[in-house]
């Protein structure tokens, strides 16, 4: 891809669509009651998926872009997991039934920051009020700095199946510069417990676009990764937004490089991962052959969600926890991100819900286009508009955004199918964005499309 296009559609701050439409969407009207309602529609013969939000940490890594809180004390952990279960009897009950679950994803902030007793005694909680199926798919989130041999025993004895290790980067520079130090020891040593344990998937999440982060170093934090040999990788763009995330002013903006050089990063470790023999899954996803993302993106069931790339292909995700977000075939919903608030809402007996979107049928049509895109870097509009019942001239009349994706080339469209040129698919946001019909307002929320 040239320069000129890499700064002409780079620099754009755009979404990462894991949902659409995008959270800046979300508004007040949709609350506890009309929540729900939700779930109360959800068939007993559906499977749903969980995600609880552990939204703490010991230490603010200043990139960070999660909703967390830190806390040397162990008192507002153990506060939060007891507001967090009756969060989870109040959903049982608004769903009137037992709720058949396929997959339990823990996210943060940092889940193992709780003891192993206590992430026992979540998962058995989670067993008792939930229809867990016996092949529930349990992915956690993990911090090797703080991983002990207990919680690693723990996490294997409740059933975890998959671990996901933040790494960023294994560059001394680069990690005193986002104030996370961790040594390729750390992480290699919880991975190799891990698998002790039986949880035989493990991802990594790298990091490019850091400051004093180079081409160089971002091949050899890759390098020193793919000795430890994970499943999956995870390759994000740092976004920086100090303006949303007021720790990251902690970052020296000026090393930070433009989007030709994130460009040229993303693009090293791509390469450096692909030649160790991993499949590249989508925009940012790294996948071993045999590894199930891999599979379902040869077979067309990729799938997006808030956690990126996905085998997942349930229609009801439970958001548990502050902040979480959740979505069920109306729409969306998204708790207090405030952990006292959250805490209060649910003292008073109903769902956390503040906001939320309810779906158009135009919604869930553009929702598919950008899936589609953003999975498997083409998509067939004039099939999806039959199927949605729309008329394919309507969604691309005075479409402007993709006219110029088309003239410059990234774009081609034949048969009324939309393919992505290979060596543009850097951008497949800016394409995906070229559909999204609320597109606007809300940049100075988003990371920069390259």
């Amino acid at each position: 891809m040239s320069r000129e296009l890499i700064e002409k559609y780079g620099e754009a701050r755009l979404p990462r669509y894991t949902s659409y439409p995008t959270a800046p969407r979300f508004a007040p009207g949709i609350g506890a009651g009309t929540y729900g309602d939700w779930l109360a529609a959800i068939p007993a013969s559906e499977a749903i998926s969980l995600y609880l939000h552990i939204p703490f940490c010991r230490s603010m890594c200043w990139y960070c872009g999660c909703h967390t809180s830190i806390t040397q004390k162990d008192q507002p952990i153990l506060d939060y997991l007891d507001v967090l279960k009756r969060e989870i009897r109040l959903v049982a009950k608004a769903a009137g039934k037992p709720l058949k679950v396929g997959q339990i994803h823990f996210g943060g902030g940092t889940p193992t920051i709780m003891t192993p007793e206590e992430f026992l005694d979540l998962s058995a909680f989670l067993h008792r009020e939930f229809n867990v199926t016996p092949n529930a798919g349990t992915a956690v989130e993990i911090d090797p700095r703080t991983l002990t041999r207990s919680m690693i025993g723990a996490l294997g004895q409740s059933g975890v199946t998959r671990a996901s290790l933040g790494v960023q980067s294994f560059d001394p520079v680069v990690q005193k510069a986002i104030n996370r130090i961790q040594t390729a020891e750390q992480t290699a040593d919880a991975t190799q417990g891990l698998r002790e344990a039986g949880i035989d998937s493990v991802n990594f999440d790298l990091i490019y676009g850091l400051p004093h982060q180079t081409v160089a170093s971002c091949i050899e934090t890759a390098r020193t990764a793919i000795a430890m040999r994970p499943d999956r990788f995870a390759v994000f763009g740092y976004a920086h937004i100090p303006s949303f995330k007021k720790h990251q002013r902690l970052i020296d903006e000026r090393a930070l490089p433009d989007a030709a050089e994130r460009h040229a990063q993303a693009e090293a470790i791509a390469e450096t991962l692909s030649a160790a023999g991993y499949r590249r899954i989508g925009l940012d996803h790294f996948a071993l052959p045999e590894d199930d993302l891999s599979l379902a993106a040869e077979t067309g069931r990729l799938h997006r969600n808030f956690q990126g790339y996905t085998t997942d292909a349930c229609k009801t995700l439970v958001g548990l926890g502050a902040s979480a977000i959740g979505r069920t075939v109306d729409g969306y919903i998204q708790n207090d991100v405030a952990i006292g608030q959250y805490a209060q809402r649910i003292a008073s007996g109903k769902l956390a819900t503040v906001k939320g979107y309810r779906l158009t049928a135009e919604d869930r049509l553009r929702a598919a286009v950008i899936e589609r895109l953003m999975c498997d870097f083409r998509v067939d509009l004039a099939s999806l508009c039959e199927a949605h019942g729309f008329d394919l001239d309507q969604l691309l009349s005075g479409n402007a955004m993709f006219q110029r994706l088309m003239e410059d080339g990234i774009t081609e469209m034949k048969d009324g199918v939309v393919t992505v040129r290979r060596d543009c698919r850097f951008v497949i946001r800016a394409v995906a964005a070229s559909f999204d019909a609320y597109l606007d307002q809300s940049a100075r929320t988003h990371s920069k499309a390259a």
